[in-house]
């Protein structure tokens, strides 16, 4: 593999070996360049970890705009029969354009958590897979399922739930095809409390433990998935995920918006995740979630973009400021929540909910995941670290996964994104009138 020099004479450099990291230097302190190196000048630019989306549902990306003054369970009772009408090549399109908007905005690793199979056909985890490839950006495929209609007392319309064995049986082959614990890792995802039974919740457990995989799910977005709960189980949220045996360090949830005193020190004793996916929040006027608390607690947090069905952007740079933003709203402190600690929960902290400490960290024997922010617009503003979160929208200059180029000069090195984004919405179109 090329050795890479990342040249940045007022930054210091970074040397790439074999995928890690095998040298960063003091500014001033040039890191000797060999004949064959790949010298990459990075001078003025800011380097961070690569981000990391903990939470997304690329399919979303076919149904942008829509529901657009719903909350979740009204907008959820919209757009569910029109997902189910979702074909496996609308999946590819809306993941390669999904997964290739996330790495222009820096993200090295996502996870894409979903959840809808119609007509039972898992080709669309393999098309997720594809997509991935070939934009070259880590995948956590998390292998969604809903096997609670509403004949059962569920949200989801019969019609896009699967049945317990279908799912069970799916799973176990796309772990087969699929999970490679570097590129792409399987991760075990039951929806929603409002869309599962319990027996789907425990033999999900026991599945994702007995391969020494992940588990992901919905938890605690809003008051009326409190409420279901309550009424159905006689327990919160929290209580229930503890009852079904899912609080764990193998475990990260999506939202983790109205959790208790109690519940968030469980959590943090527990080492379970939480995706915050502030955007998301906002548009669906669910709640903003205790991320000050929940690190303080202990909780990994990470940052989520979430569908681009209730965050129409679909990048995950915007996340850093709105984190920040909504956690300074939340506990009315200015100083409570810094760029650095957008900076963090959007690369280390990615990581801790996704089982890769060794990914996110500029030090030598990291991951060589990096993004490069083009420094040229935030040369006014002292700090690069507020100048990166606080200043203007960025794309990434460069991006590398495992020191691989990914995005070089500000372009996807593996897609033709406007021809991408050119398929997608000729295949978009079809569901408008759905």
């Amino acid at each position: 593999m090329t050795r890479r020099v990342l040249r940045g004479a007022r930054t210091g450099d970074i040397a790439i070996e074999d995928g890690r990291i095998a040298a960063v230097s003091e500014p001033g302190s040039p890191i000797a360049a060999a004949p064959g190196d790949d010298v990459v000048a990075v001078d003025g630019d800011i380097i961070t970890g690569g981000l990391v989306n903990t939470h997304h549902h690329l399919y979303q990306w076919m149904t942008r705009g829509r529901a657009v003054g719903c909350d979740l369970f009204n907008w959820l009772v919209e757009l569910y029969p029109v997902w189910g009408q979702l074909e496996v090549e609308d999946v590819h399109a809306a993941a390669l354009v999904g997964l290739s908007e996330l790495a222009l905005t820096g993200c090295t690793t996502a996870a894409d958590h979903h959840y809808l199979v119609p007509n039972g056909d898992d080709a669309v985890f393999d098309a997720i897979v594809e997509a991935a490839g070939a934009v070259g950006i880590r995948l956590h495929l998390s292998r969604g399922s809903m096997d609670l209609g509403e004949s059962r007392g569920g949200l989801p319309p019969d019609h896009v739930v699967e049945d317990l064995d279908a799912i069970m049986a799916s799973t176990e082959a796309i772990i087969a095809r699929h999970h490679d614990g570097d590129m792409v890792h399987v991760v075990v995802a039951p929806c929603s409390p409002f869309s599962v039974s319990t027996e789907l919740m425990e033999a999900s457990a026991t599945l994702a433990r007995s391969h020494g995989l992940r588990l992901h799910t919905h938890l605690c977005e809003t008051v009326d998935e409190q409420e279901h709960c309550i009424e159905r189980f006689g327990r919160r949220p929290v209580e229930q995920l503890e009852a079904w045996g899912w609080l764990g360090d193998d475990v990260w949830l999506a939202h983790g918006i109205h959790i208790a005193d109690d519940e968030i020190a469980r959590l943090g004793a527990a080492g379970t995740g939480v995706a915050h996916c502030p955007s998301s929040n906002a548009r669906l006027a669910a709640g903003m979630c205790r991320v000050t608390d929940l690190r303080a607690a202990g909780a990994p947090v990470g940052l989520g973009v979430d569908g681009v069905a209730s965050n129409e952007v679909g990048g995950l740079f915007p996340e850093l400021r709105q984190s920040l933003y909504t956690a300074r709203l939340r506990v009315g402190d200015a100083g409570a929540f810094r760029a650095a600690d957008a900076i963090d929960i959007g690369t280390v902290g990615g990581n801790r909910c996704l089982g890769r400490p060794d990914v996110g960290r500029i030090e030598v024997g990291a991951v060589a995941d990096l993004a490069v922010w083009p420094g040229e617009r935030l040369g006014d503003i002292a700090d690069p670290i507020t100048a990166l979160v606080m200043g203007p929208d960025q794309r990434a200059r460069h991006l590398f996964v495992a020191g691989v180029p990914v995005v070089t000069d500000g372009a996807l090195v593996g897609v033709d994104y406007d021809a991408a984004h050119r398929a997608l919405a000729q295949r978009s179109r079809r569901l408008w009138s759905a």
